[in-house]
């Protein structure tokens, strides 16, 4: 099974949200290949849509292996961690600065939607390792969320299982025995690009908070 595009995807996903359409739900979209599967799910229902901006810390001796994440607000990091205080600090700060540009170049001077006593729905075009939303997910627990929806349109197996046992529902219409990479079960899976996520959210007049 192959999806044409992210828009058939998101397409394929909206019937399994369905049972939300008279919630208060947000859908929270990962830049940048989230950006569209929420946009079509946003538009089916008329929901608001918000960027969830996560970014690893990496360790001092090694960037690409992570020992925690920032958001905008908060952040996590994975105990214990041979890493002193002021690295953390240090990183967080400088990690939160560029979340809060990119932020700033999608959104404008949108303020961001509260979450609280909200139906979450996390999208994205696929996962793969599950540790960007996994670390999302430890953080938007801190809040007074209703519940944390989780809605992609490919996995791999090993994250699925992980994120099921977080997430008050995780759906997935695509769980390959095999998983080599998202892109694998796109025909189409054109990078999107910055102006791409800036005109799709543009278009949705739906950016605003949910009364």
């Amino acid at each position: 099974m192959f999806y044409e595009n992210r828009k058939d995807a998101a397409m394929q996903l909206i019937p399994y949200l369905e049972k939300y359409k008279h919630e208060q739900v947000v859908i929270l979209a990962i830049p940048r290949g989230g950006v569209p599967i929420g946009y079509y799910i946003a538009k089916a229902f008329d929901f608001p849509i918000e960027l969830l901006m996560t970014k690893k810390i990496g360790h001092p001796t090694n960037p690409e292996f992570a020992i925690g994440a920032v958001n905008m607000e908060d952040y996590i990091i994975d105990e214990p961690m041979d890493v002193s205080d002021s690295y953390i600090a240090e990183n967080v700060k400088q990690v939160r600065e560029n979340l809060k540009e990119r932020y700033k170049l999608f959104m404008g001077d949108y303020k961001p939607i509260d979450l609280d006593n909200k139906t979450v729905i996390i999208v994205d075009d696929g996962i793969a390792t599950g540790n960007t939303i996994l670390s999302s997910i430890s953080m938007l627990r801190r809040k007074k969320i209703n519940k944390i929806i989780v809605a992609v349109p490919v996995a791999a197996k090993q994250s699925v299982r992980k994120i099921r046992e977080v997430v008050d529902e995780f759906i997935c219409p695509k769980i390959p025995e095999y998983f080599i990479g998202v892109g694998m079960h796109y025909k189409d899976f054109s990078e999107v690009n910055d102006q791409e996520v800036i005109a799709l959210l543009q278009e949705l007049k739906s950016l605003k908070p949910v009364m």
